[in-house]
């Protein structure tokens, strides 16, 4: 298997009312993926509808015109396969791994969901799903330790007004307050063949993938008026740092340090993948070297660097640590402050040549399974207008050079625009 590309192949059609037909044909179990991806996320949400894309998450299972209330995972499981989907701010997605004797099926029942939910939506199957959404908010955010960190950092790393500024899961003042019909209409606007991406990966060739695409979908019409999301690409840089501070039923101290870099899918976001794998990847990365084993100043598992894959604006590093017993908050962040600096003075070859093995051996792993490869063309496809970008994106990863490293964090790992949010334990945060 080659180290770079996709070498699977890739094929793609759209249908007269938009829908974009992705199919990479894999005969080699008799298994298909089928992966649909709503060009409908939190960033696009008017205000007033915050957590209406997440809403629908839930609500795409309860039922549609020619499909009963969970029928969709009886169907599906009951053929042998599972089913899921997410939201993030920049969609939605649903997918399905059957057998692929039952492609047919899956096609259909995401045809009949995309066209046939508003009929079939009632009052009481909305507050119903209102009601789990507030239940996923507490146990998920609000009853965790450090549970609503990402709900805190967002309003500190974009302004108001800005598309990634409010969390996906929303304001549950907003989903009481809209009617049904608001909500039918959010659907009626975003849901649309003209708004989707349907990936299907494994045993099927694309002619019949997109023979049962026209079939299923062809008749459903495009929505010509789509609104576009805010344009998120510029965030004003202020010079100033942010921070937050939470006192709280937490065990330790806990500190994140928030950077915005660049957008997913350019060379830019892959040299920010590098330097998140450097910096806290494993008990190798710099991070746990200094200040786990080092300095002895932060619990080994609780060590982080990660970026966000968002594609519309600057999308945020993040980098985390909580503290060992008697270590303070001030200490964590003056640890993880003196490293992210010294990123900026240089990183060792050894340390890019194991980010480059750990992110190779990451991206195989994830296309090793039919769902893993529908889901990463699916995103190419709706993020960045081609899945055949998918091919790029290790080869952009390998080719990021130490001096690209260095100097991004020199850029962008600065106390100027930093985001930082602390968490600290009742008893210390009230001594």
């Amino acid at each position: 298997m080659p180290e770079t590309g996709y070498p699977w192949p890739i094929e793609t059609a759209r249908l007269d009312n938009g829908l974009r037909v992705v199919v990479s044909e894999d005969r080699s179990a008799s298994v298909v993926a089928v992966n649909l991806w709503y060009d409908v996320g939190s960033r696009h949400e008017p205000e007033g509808q915050t957590g209406f894309a997440h809403l629908f998450e839930h609500l795409m299972f309860e039922g549609s015109v020619n499909v009963a209330k969970t029928e969709h995972m009886r169907l599906v499981q009951g053929s042998g396969g599972s089913l899921n989907a997410t939201t993030n701010p920049d969609r939605t997605n649903y997918f399905e791994t059957l057998p692929s004797e039952h492609l047919a099926l899956a096609i259909w029942l995401e045809a009949d969901r995309m066209g046939g939910l508003v009929p079939a939506l009632t009052q009481e199957t909305l507050d119903n799903q209102r009601e789990v959404v507030k239940n996923e908010r507490r146990q998920r955010y609000e009853n965790v330790p450090y549970g609503d960190a990402w709900l805190r950092l967002l309003p500190l790393l974009y302004p108001p007004g800005h598309p990634y500024h409010h969390a996906t899961i929303g304001s549950m003042a907003d989903l009481d307050a809209a009617d049904l019909a608001t909500f039918q209409a959010f659907h009626t606007t975003y849901y649309a063949p003209n708004n989707a991406v349907l990936t299907v990966v494994g045993d099927a060739s694309p002619q019949e993938v997109f023979g049962l695409a026209e079939r299923y979908f062809g008749g459903l019409p495009p929505r010509p008026d789509i609104p576009a999301a805010p344009d998120g690409r510029v965030v004003p840089a202020t010079g100033v740092p942010v921070r937050e501070t939470v006192t709280t039923d937490v065990p330790a101290p806990r500190v994140y340090l928030a950077h915005r870099t660049h957008p997913f899918g350019g060379p830019g976001y892959d040299a920010v993948t590098v330097l998140a794998t450097i910096l806290g990847s494993g008990r190798g990365s710099r991070l746990y070297q200094r200040l786990a084993d080092g300095a002895r100043l932060v619990q080994p598992d609780s060590i982080s660097a990660f970026g966000i894959d968002l594609a519309h604006a600057p999308a945020p590093l993040i980098v985390t640590a909580t503290a060992r017993d008697g270590v303070t908050a001030e200490q964590v962040e003056a640890g993880l402050t003196e490293v992210l600096d010294e990123v900026a003075d240089g990183v060792a070859d050894a340390e890019l040549d194991r980010a480059r093995a750990l992110l190779t051996t990451a991206w195989w792993r994830q296309l090793a399974s039919v769902d893993g490869r529908a889901d990463i063309l699916g995103r190419h496809a709706t993020q960045l207008g081609d899945p055949g970008r998918a091919g790029d994106r290790l080869s952009g990863w390998l080719a990021v050079t130490a001096d690209q490293v260095t100097q991004l964090a020199a850029e962008l790992l600065g106390p100027e625009d930093r985001a930082t949010l602390t968490y600290l334990p009742e008893k210390e945060g009230t001594a």
